[in-house]
């Protein structure tokens, strides 16, 4: 959505928008364009080095890896019993014997659904995977200095 502060008066926190000029609206809880365009970059910079031990052959693969074991997961689950496709919010609804790859599927939770703060500890944490591991391409250092000013702002 995009709105025009006008002389009649606005809402706005921090630093104070101009009369005359258009500014994206955006939900504060959600994560931000800027994020999401970092996090891009930052796989996409990750898969290019071929730092990364994940089996990935592709950048979705890798994106697909990182959101698993560095961000939020999983936001639901299926499996199989012999009654048929049972659905779950979480592993501990599953019973026991059905907890295995051979019968139970996750589907991973989507970046547009991640919070702020989910999408901040998710590329904090491959951020901190990357420089592990090595990566120091001109690119990554330039992502690097482009978030500086994201990561001050509180969630």
């Amino acid at each position: 959505m995009v709105i025009l502060i006008t002389e009649d008066g606005y809402i706005a926190e921090g630093k104070q928008p101009e009369v005359g000029k258009r500014y994206y609206l955006t939900d504060a809880e959600s994560g931000t364009e800027a994020q999401n365009k970092a996090f891009h970059a930052l796989v996409q910079e990750y898969f290019k080095s071929g730092a990364f031990s994940y089996p990935a052959k592709t950048v979705q693969e890798l994106k697909d890896y990182i959101k698993r074991d560095l961000g939020a997961g999983f936001e639901n689950f299926v499996y199989a019993t012999p009654e048929g496709i049972k659905r779950a919010t979480t592993t501990d609804e599953i019973p026991e014997e059905y907890r295995t790859a051979r019968y139970t599927m996750g589907r991973l939770k989507s970046w547009s659904k991640y919070t702020k703060r989910e999408r901040r500890e998710t590329m904090d944490a491959l951020i901190a995977q990357m420089l592990l591991v090595g990566v120091q391409t001109k690119k990554f250092n330039e992502i690097m200095t482009g978030m500086e000013g994201l990561w001050q702002k509180k969630d």
